[in-house]
């Protein structure tokens, strides 16, 4: 299966929400949120990571999960219990974890606004 550089999928994704330019919560943290191995050769997609999205990204073989929720959303609190489980599942089966909120509800062509109007 043909592989492509994280790193280059961050950075097109990076791109084209203009992440950096458009504002969000303080405790959202838009763009690459875990790293990998660097390869990715399958990408799954959901609204929220949470350990029922992983485990299924993970049986899925994806090494990429783009999320419109990520993990961080207001100040840090211990990795234990479930949220150890989601963080030991990501690392053991080498899946990144790239989020985007409202950069990806701004876009003129992939946001939730633009898609609700095309339909």
């Amino acid at each position: 299966m043909p592989k492509a550089a994280l790193a280059a999928i961050v950075k097109h994704c990076d791109r084209i929400l203009r992440t950096r330019e458009i504002g969000d919560y303080d405790g959202a943290v838009n763009g690459l949120q875990v790293e990998n191995s660097g390869a990715v050769t399958r990408i799954a997609a959901t609204v929220d990571a949470s350990l029922a999205t992983v485990k299924l990204a993970v049986a899925a073989q994806a090494d990429l999960l783009i999320v419109h929720h990520g993990l961080f959303w207001s100040q840090s609190h211990p990795w234990t219990g479930k949220k150890y489980e989601l963080l030991q599942l990501l690392v053991e089966n080498n899946l990144a974890i790239y989020s985007s909120h409202l950069p990806l509800d701004a876009h003129p062509q992939l946001g939730n606004n633009a898609q609700l109007a095309a339909a």
